[in-house]
């Protein structure tokens, strides 16, 4: 697939319109938080950035909004490249949401609520690198995970584990003191 993207200033100096050379859809839709974007995978991996403030997804282009202490001159090209090469790997736009079979009727509501995250805030992201993220207990306020497919030895999954995946669990369960890889 050789869909190219292009990036274009909008009136609105925090958002910037990323244009796809053809259409790819029908759906549009806004996704304000990262939860929100569960259902594509291209907004999921813009959200990844903690500059991300919002992702309008459209039929041939997305809009990205950003936070105000990052400059669009940093982002720009590096955005671009990102979403076209998401786009040319033939990634999906949209994905349906199902959770995982590991959900247990025994699990406490605390367990139900980090295995839910995981299925539909953490597994689809990093299943867009090749990884995968699996619930392994929760006890005394420690989430334990096992890092799985690309994940398990990537260099860089004790930044994915410390500054993604465990700042999400603490801000959606804030009772979770740490999260650990086993």
């Amino acid at each position: 697939m050789s869909i190219t993207v292009s990036a274009e200033m909008t009136p609105n100096p925090a958002t910037m319109k990323f244009q796809f050379s053809e259409k790819l859809g029908d759906n549009s839709q806004e996704f304000t938080t990262a939860s929100d974007a569960e259902l594509s995978p291209l907004a999921a991996k813009i959200f990844g950035f903690p500059w991300t403030s919002s992702v309008y997804l459209g039929p041939d282009f997305v809009t990205v909004s950003k936070q105000d202490w990052v400059d669009w001159d940093v982002l720009r090209e590096p955005l671009a490249g990102l979403i076209q090469e998401h786009l040319q790997s033939g990634l999906p736009l949209w994905s349906e949401f199902t959770p995982s079979n590991d959900f247990d009727e025994n699990d406490s509501p605390v367990v139900r609520d980090i295995k839910l995250i995981i299925a539909r805030d953490i597994r689809p992201v990093v299943a867009l690198d090749g990884g995968d993220i699996v619930f392994a207990k929760y006890e005394d306020s420690v989430l334990y995970i096992h890092m799985k497919g690309a994940c398990a030895g990537c260099p860089s999954s004790q930044a994915t584990l410390k500054e993604g995946i465990e700042v999400r669990m603490k801000e959606l369960i804030p009772e979770i003191s740490e999260v650990v890889a086993i």
